[in-house]
């Protein structure tokens, strides 16, 4: 772990007022012991639950969380992005609210990330999800990858680790966060997968329907697609910088 230095685990909230005492004693007991600087930062999306209190009381006590609230309900690509720019570390990792994400897998992906990648992806090979997700996302991947013509098996995994100065040079737009392989392979990130833990979900209720969200990707991969073909790019012949 020498290479990793110090990382942000930036984490979006809505409404997960019964997971987040959990969530961060579990992030806690993974990181404390490693030989990093590690912060977590907790976004709250405008949620309407007692979200806000737990994490107030978290951060009295844990001088390593730091938390951003906003103040109405802006979605997760706006709580991801707040996040990133909000972190101190130049290591991003991101993961859920929802207790699925298992945070002792962050060790195995920083090692990975380690040997020279700029994004390493969580592959959920065993998902805890109902059947209809799981079809259901099978479809989108499969779909997504057609499109976008990238090879990551699960795009849909929050768990990931990434480099923050790529991520600052991304174009922002609601849901780019189900796009970040793609968007940062276009800005030559080098990316790995790890196959991760799966659990079924904590507290609270999923704040995405499974068809909903499939009508919406339709919209977002036509932008994505656009936005790819249009991706600047050159490489320097000399300077004197």
């Amino acid at each position: 772990m020498s290479e990793t230095q110090a990382i942000s685990v930036v984490v979006p909230i809505y409404n997960e007022e019964g997971n987040l005492e959990h969530l961060f004693a579990e992030i806690h007991a993974v990181l404390h012991p490693l030989d990093l600087e590690w912060e977590a930062v907790f976004v709250d999306d405008g949620s309407s639950d007692a979200s806000m209190r737990v994490i107030h009381d978290l951060a009295e006590r844990h001088g390593e969380l730091r938390y951003l609230s906003f103040a109405e309900n802006r979605g997760q690509s706006a709580a991801f992005c707040a996040g990133f720019d909000a972190a101190r570390h130049d290591i991003v990792v991101t993961m859920d609210a929802d207790l699925q994400n298992d945070p002792r897998d962050i060790p195995a992906m920083l090692q990975k990330f380690a040997q020279g990648y700029d994004l390493v992806i969580g592959w959920r090979a065993r998902r805890k999800d109902t059947l209809a997700k799981r079809w259901a996302s099978r479809a989108a991947n499969a779909i997504r990858r057609s499109i976008t013509r990238d090879t990551v098996h699960d795009t849909g995994c929050s768990l990931k680790v990434m480099r923050r100065s790529l991520l600052l040079r991304l174009p922002r737009f609601v849901n780019m966060h189900r796009y970040l392989p793609p968007l940062l392979q276009a800005q030559g990130a080098r990316i790995a997968e790890v196959k991760v833990n799966h659990r079924p979900r904590g507290q609270g209720n999923s704040k995405y329907g499974t068809w909903d969200r499939a009508v919406a990707g339709v919209f977002d991969l036509i932008g994505v697609r656009w936005l790819l073909t249009r991706t600047v790019k050159y490489d320097l012949k000399e300077h004197n910088l």
